[in-house]
């Protein structure tokens, strides 16, 4: 078969794409990558093939100018309409969906999607893909596969924000009179179909199936179809320092807050000093991974304490009592797997449910990041660090992780799946199209 992912260029969901891409070629199907051009060094660090779509566009240079743009306000939720995947149904209504979609197409969607969709289109006409793995907001991809009759899906990797989101959606709408049943999400996307020779369908919003890496314990599901993955750890390059070799005199811990704030020019939702500070009222040792812009605005380093700007977190986790961290996916599926307890500190999109989960699960206890105390955060970890229930439902959390097919042992149910959708035959079903031959005279 011939896989393509696409991701607009957000780094950390590339590479918790990776690994899935890498057991796909490892089982002799051809993978591509595309994404913006300026991410294609990313894309082949990872030893993966890039292809690159459209012109540069970023919306973070937008976030970083007006943090406003997307409409997250002062909650620190996801912006809206994705922030009812956390509400009561009763709590919904329907012109918050209806606006909310209306404003994050134009803000968020179209800036996302744009830039990449006519290229990808054309480069999927031309290759020929078997299967389109998508981002779950790059629906270009959802564009391209319907377009050339691939089969294509969502790969998930933290709450279903946007499936459960979907369906509170088609729910109220379908309640409306038939004037006031606007849906501003399927007439942009029924645009593109038409553009390319289809029509629109709920499976451009939501893929034909979707590869979820979030255990069912952590997430809150649409009425879909989820095939489970397990979270497999990469986070690029690295290398082990000799100091992580060396097992820990006290009880370490790690304190990290993720790649995509100071990687995108922005700072972290938490205050580090105020953490840094809760630690070293502790007998422990910390190892903090800390950009080293964010390093220069500390005012004082614990004396057990070791900053880093980077260090493989699957190195790190493996030497460590306990994780303090933002509640980022990537993050938390690590430790998970490392059957730590963790102490959340969310503030982000779907950190808050995620976090939630994890303290739902009896793995760790969760914070306000802009509300806990020094003293709060010091307690928080005092009590993941001498009460061995949280370690035990560590335990029973790391096994939930485990039960997922890892990604080696899902291709089988990919290439099912690929014949069971696919709605033209394997294969590149037409030569791509010749250039004209030049006119004489």
């Amino acid at each position: 078969m011939r896989i393509l992912f696409t991701t607009y260029p957000e780094r950390t969901h590339f590479l918790l794409m990776a690994p899935l891409a890498w057991a796909l070629r490892t089982a002799g199907h051809e993978v591509r990558v595309a994404s913006q051009p300026k991410f294609a060094d990313t894309i082949t660090r990872a030893g993966l093939t890039a292809v690159p779509v459209g012109p540069d566009r970023d919306l973070w240079q937008i976030l970083t100018r007006d943090p406003s743009w997307l409409g997250q306000g002062d909650s620190g939720d996801s912006p809206p309409p994705y922030d009812a995947a956390g509400r009561e149904p009763e709590d919904i209504g329907w012109e918050y969906l209806r606006d909310g979609y209306a404003q994050q197409v134009e803000r968020w969607h179209k800036t996302s999607n744009v830039p990449m969709t006519a290229d990808l289109v054309a480069h999927a006409r031309a290759w020929r893909p078997d299967l389109v793995i998508w981002e779950p907001v790059t629906y270009a991809g959802a564009i391209a596969a319907k377009a050339v009759g691939a089969a294509h899906a969502r790969l998930l990797f933290g709450i279903d924000v946007y499936g459960v989101t979907r369906d509170h959606f088609l729910r109220l709408r379908a309640r409306q009179p038939e004037d006031r049943r606007q849906d501003p999400l399927a007439d942009w996307l029924g645009g593109y179909a038409r553009k390319y020779g289809g029509e629109f369908d709920e499976e451009m919003i939501t893929g034909q199936f979707t590869v979820d890496l979030v255990p069912e314990i952590l997430q809150r599901r649409a009425e879909r179809t989820y095939v489970p993955l397990r979270y497999v750890p990469y986070g690029g390059p690295a290398t082990v320092p000799r100091w992580l070799w060396e097992k820990p005199a006290r009880p370490r811990i790690a304190l990290t807050l993720g790649l995509s704030g100071t990687g995108h020019g922005g700072g972290y939702d938490v205050g580090v000093q105020g953490v840094l500070d809760a630690l070293a009222g502790l007998d422990v040792e910390v190892v903090a991974t800390i950009a080293e812009a964010e390093q220069h605005r500390l005012e004082r380093v614990p004396e057990r304490a070791r900053l880093v700007p980077f260090v493989p977190l699957d190195a790190l986790t493996a030497t460590c009592d306990v994780v303090v961290h933002h509640g980022g996916m990537g993050t938390l599926a690590t430790t998970a797997l490392r059957g730590l307890p963790q102490l959340t500190l969310p503030w982000d999109t779907d950190e808050p449910l995620l976090a939630a989960g994890i303290t739902g699960a009896g793995a760790g206890l969760t914070l306000n990041p802009k509300q806990a105390t020094v003293g709060e955060v010091r307690d928080a970890v005092a009590r993941l660090l001498t009460e061995p229930e949280f370690r035990a439902g560590a335990a029973r959390l790391r096994d939930r992780f485990l039960a997922a097919p890892t990604p080696n042992d899902l291709v089988p149910e990919l290439e099912r799946l690929v014949s069971e959708h696919r709605t033209r035959g394997p294969g590149p079903a037409a030569a791509a199209p010749r250039p004209a031959a030049p006119r004489k005279g």
